[in-house]
């Protein structure tokens, strides 16, 4: 008999298995990304020094839908990763399905000028 586990014990393990090959460096920082029921997080973090280097998230951003916020805080957050020299990225997705609001943000960053 197996048991059945909750959606989001489904998603720790997808971002376990991810991390397991997704790291960040100096040179090429990673970008970890949080859904949650109302709002999107994100960081880009270095995880030789364990150091968050630049975050966002869309609860400071206009826009109409959750999607469009999503993309508009990916925006942001391509500038002030620019801003602070910081040119290609690692993408992380934490364990979420690359749709949707996840998505919407990786192109927002894209657009920005991030390259992953």
């Amino acid at each position: 008999m197996t048991i059945k586990l909750s959606k989001n014990e489904q998603r720790l393990r997808r971002h376990r298995r991810i991390r397991a090959k997704v790291s960040g460096t100096a040179e090429r920082p990673r970008l970890a990304i949080f859904k949650s029921l109302n709002y999107v997080y994100a960081q880009i973090i270095d995880d030789t020094k364990g150091a968050t280097l630049v975050a966002s998230s869309d609860m400071s951003v206009k826009g109409k839908t959750k999607t469009e916020r999503a993309r508009l805080a990916g925006e942001a957050l391509a500038k002030s990763a620019k801003a602070k020299g910081i040119a290609s990225v690692v993408f992380d997705r934490g364990g979420f399905i690359y749709t949707g609001r996840v998505r919407s943000f990786a192109e927002g960053a894209r657009e920005g000028g991030l390259e992953f």
